[in-house]
């Protein structure tokens, strides 16, 4: 993600992380003070009051007291998303000075964070000698569940390294029940923070009115003693010439702040003011420029200036913006509506023209269509050339809900633009061609800009892709390099989404024609994109189909490797996991089944199916055909292979490489039926165009009793650097089962030997069990394929026994990828010692996060996720002792 702004791409609002300055007449009381400081003794405090009770004030002025960090958050009512509300979290202690926290990385969906996150978050504050003092104010307009679950879950685990403060007007959405129970909540209610009559009459004397005891005991019980009704009566007071007389009728005469706020704030104003008052009521948030555009005059700076010094419900953000206190806002609004009525729309539509000159584009958009113009909206996103973000996962939730409401006959180009897009969000490539015909019509005799056909060139491809048409692909991405010369620099600078976009749906194209080379070229662009979070999608899907690139060419470890960085990539930025993720999980699946690790395979499937809701791209839909069919023909179940290498997936043009694939299929099929004749004709015509389809005329030549026509179609591959492992090992298993079929059992045990080196690093199992039980004489395996020799143990597979196994196959220990540290085993030994993580860090003189570090390296070793299973695949492979 880009520093300095949260996960909608707008900047972090500085004045957020501030603690409120207290104003003069502030009354601080003492007793609400000492209650806080009883409060450093318990991990949640609760200020629950309601609107105007003086809560934040209270903790303000408390907290800038104490000889700790106070990380401040103000929250917001954008706060709904979890991603926008922890990237605040974060920011607001990085802006306290906790620094250990900038490297655990931050959300980048709006919509959701990841739970690593937060596991890694509360570990750095659980690790801190001095506890860091969290305040979210106004916490009631969080009301999300799963923020709730996920404060939860840090507070829980952050230990005395935090202190949490909510101050909020309703109970929030957390257990407090067990809180109260472990005596760990500290409580301040409205009750206590009324005022009394002697703080009441403190408070007035500060605003320079001085009242009788009798008159004060009146007013604290007719405002209950609420801290915003007294200051509104003294605000009020000081500007009458009777305030004793002034109190008295508000006192008397008012049922509602509303009608007090109606009658003696905005009626004491001057009618210029009380006109700007009631226009900004439609803004979250205004500026004197913007305020201006609303009044049509050019006094806002004085007037909003000398209302925030007058401390007249306008809050000064910072940078000349301001807002106006929430209760006052709505008030207005109501009041706007009634003595205004049917100006809403015009000053919606006023705020979006200002906006899209000088303001952030999410507000633009949200004005815009607040005024129900759709043509200057569908206009303003695509000028800005940020159509891109309906495909980055950052933005498209929300740009699909705002233009969901877009009216169907809204006109002009952009319009059609924004329907294409969304059609394609929604896999309906069909209806998008028919809208991005029309925008093309009418961008052509419309003299339209170089962003929006910069814009209809990104949705060609896109379009291209989705279709499997690498022709249209081409001519969108040749029309796309020309117009990017028309557009400003910095418009491209500010949307490198684009770029990495084209780049990723021209690599998918060509990858769909075979090219696969031209296709690593753009892709491996894409991958290498800048940009943070806005490019993070297209890098995903980028690496996703390197990694089937990898995997095509027979290299698996590499595959893996990539397809492992693709989900790490979305996993980094808090994305979802179904947000491109697919095709990536179809990798993982295939190299999954060359490894004979079939029980994994079909979870790593399952898992790409989920990630999927709508119909798949061509390159995706017929990586998740072929890995189906291999997984199984690994199973033993051929006839299912065929059908399933016969699926039709619907293309512009056919795939070369899945045809190719769907023959290899179709053949070792048929080997697996016993028809050999039969593989080696539907595998003929692909055997001169791959090399793995070259092995595997080679494997059907040879089960047909043809070693000779196997050995020459061995011979004429291309030597070894232009195939991966997996093509090079099933070629040297073919050439040793043929030099032995034709009596040279040196040569056939010699390359055997040479193929268990080649397949041993990438764990290749998959080519031996293909090869048939007459290589168990050459590998000197049993039937399950187990094997008394250490260096060959490896080859037993780490699936459950399958039909017709020996139960030895799923005795086997398990292969370890990689070796334990000396470290590592020293934990692992601790822990089958029954030993908390605490407790393993005394004895070895660690701290608790370098022990965690450790587990984390233990269990990827030994591919578990438990603490039991560690201990019991560690006594398997001889790690631990059981008197351990």
């Amino acid at each position: 993600m880009t520093p300095g702004v949260d996960p909608l791409g707008d900047p972090f609002l500085r004045t957020r992380f501030a603690v409120p300055t207290p104003p003069a007449t502030f009354l601080r009381r003492r007793r609400l003070a000492e209650h806080l400081d009883q409060a450093l003794g318990t991990p949640l405090t609760m200020v629950n009051g309601s609107a105007g009770a003086g809560k934040t004030l209270l903790v303000a002025d408390w907290a800038a007291r104490l000889d700790r960090p106070v990380a401040w958050l103000t929250s917001d009512t954008s706060d709904q998303a979890p991603g926008v509300f922890w990237a605040y979290l974060l920011e607001a202690l990085r802006a306290a000075g906790v620094r250990q926290t900038a490297d655990l990385g931050r959300p980048a969906d709006a919509g959701a964070v990841d739970h690593a996150l937060l596991a890694r978050l509360a570990a750095e504050l659980q690790g801190r000698e001095e506890p860091v003092l969290v305040v979210l104010d106004a916490y009631d307009r969080v009301t999300a569940p799963e923020i709730a679950e996920q404060l939860g879950f840090v507070l829980d685990h952050a230990g005395r390294g935090m202190q949490l403060v909510l101050v909020t007007r309703s109970e929030p959405m957390l257990p407090l029940h067990r809180y109260r129970a472990d005596g760990t909540l500290t409580e301040i209610r409205d009750a206590e923070l009324a005022f009394t009559p002697e703080e009441a009459a403190a408070l007035l004397e500060l605003h320079g009115l001085r009242l009788g005891g009798g008159a004060v005991r009146a007013l604290v019980d007719r405002t209950r003693g609420w801290a915003a009704g007294l200051r509104l009566c003294a605000l009020a007071a000081q500007q009458s010439s009777d305030p004793e007389t002034c109190l008295k009728e508000f006192e008397a005469g008012q049922s509602t702040i509303a009608d007090f706020l109606l009658a003696e704030v905005l009626g004491q104003q001057p009618a210029e003011t009380q006109d700007l008052l009631l226009r900004v009521s439609v803004l979250d948030r205004f500026c004197p420029g913007l305020a201006n555009a609303l009044t049509g005059r050019e006094d806002a700076e004085p007037i909003l200036a000398g209302l925030h010094r007058a401390n007249a419900f306008v809050e000064h953000l910072g940078h000349t913006w301001y807002r106006l206190h929430p209760l006052f806002a709505e008030i207005l609004g109501a009041h706007r509506r009634v003595r205004l009525p049917g100006l809403d729309t015009e000053l919606h539509r006023r705020a979006a023209a200002w906006l899209r000159r000088s303001g952030p584009l999410t507000e633009t958009l949200a004005h815009g269509a607040a005024a129900g113009d759709w043509e200057f909206t569908a206009r303003a996103l695509v000028d800005d050339l940020a159509i891109g973000q309906f495909f980055t996962g950052l933005h498209s939730e929300e740009l699909g809900e705002l233009f969901s409401r877009m009216t169907p006959g809204t006109r002009g180009p952009e319009a059609v633009l924004v329907r294409a897009a969304r059609a394609l969000t929604d896999r309906d490539p069909d209806r998008a061609l028919a809208h991005l015909e029309h925008a093309r019509t009418e961008l052509d005799g419309d003299d339209a800009g170089p962003a929006a056909q910069l814009s209809c060139a990104l949705l060609e491809a896109c379009a291209a892709r989705l279709t499997g048409s690498p022709a249209r692909a081409e001519r969108a991405a040749r029309a796309a390099q020309t117009l990017r010369y028309d557009v400003p620099p910095e418009l491209l600078d500010k949307h490198p989404e684009l770029a990495a976009l084209l780049q990723t749906h021209l690599g998918s194209a060509r990858l769909w024609a075979g090219r696969l080379d031209d296709a690593r070229a753009a892709l491996c662009a894409a991958a290498a994109s800048s940009g943070g979070a806005a490019t993070a999608l297209p890098r995903q899907e980028s690496l996703s189909r390197l990694a089937l690139i990898d995997w095509l060419n027979g290299r698996p470890g590499r595959a893996e490797r990539t397809a492992r960085a693709a989900l790490t990539e979305a996993a980094r930025f808090g994305l979802p996991e179904q947000a491109g993720s697919g095709l990536g999980h179809l990798v993982l699946a295939a190299v999954a089944v060359d490894r004979d690790e079939l029980d994994e395979a079909r979870a790593l499937l399952n898992r790409a199916t989920a990630a999927h809701s709508g119909p798949l791209d061509p390159v995706t839909a017929v990586a998740g055909v072929i890995t189906r069919a291999h997984l199984q023909l690994a199973r033993g179940e051929a006839r299912a292979a065929l059908e399933t290498a016969a699926s039709i997936v619907p293309a512009a043009v056919a795939s070369p490489w899945a045809e190719d694939h769907a023959a290899l299929v179709a053949s070792a099929a048929h080997l697996a039926e016993g028809r050999p004749e039969s593989a080696v004709r539907v595998i003929e015509a692909a055997a001169g165009r791959r090399p793995d389809c070259a092995v595997a005329a080679a494997r059907a030549q040879l089960a047909a009793g043809h070693p000779e026509a196997a050995l020459a179609l061995l011979d004429r591959l291309p030597g070894e650097q232009h195939s991966g492992p997996a093509v090079t090992v099933r070629a040297t298993l073919v050439r040793a089962q043929a030099a032995d079929l034709l009596g040279d059992r040196a040569t056939a045990r010699r390359l055997t030997a040479r193929a268990l080196l080649d397949a041993r690093r990438d764990r290749l199992r998959r080519p031996f069990a293909e090869a048939g039980p007459g290589l168990r004489g050459l590998l000197g395996t049993d039937a399950s394929g187990a094997s008394d020799d250490p260096a060959r143990q490896w080859l037993v597979s780490r699936t459950g026994p399958r039909p017709g196994t020996a139960s030895r196959t799923a005795q086997a220990p398990a292969l370890v990828v990689e070796e334990l540290s000396g470290r590592e085993r020293d934990v692992l030994q601790r822990l089958a010692q029954m030993m908390s993580t605490e407790e393993i860090a005394a004895d070895l003189f660690v701290s608790v996060n370098t022990v965690k570090t450790h587990l984390k390296s233990v269990y990827r070793k030994l591919g578990v996720n438990r603490r039991t299973d560690a201990v019991r695949r560690g006594r398997e492979l001889r790690l631990v002792t059981r008197a351990g």
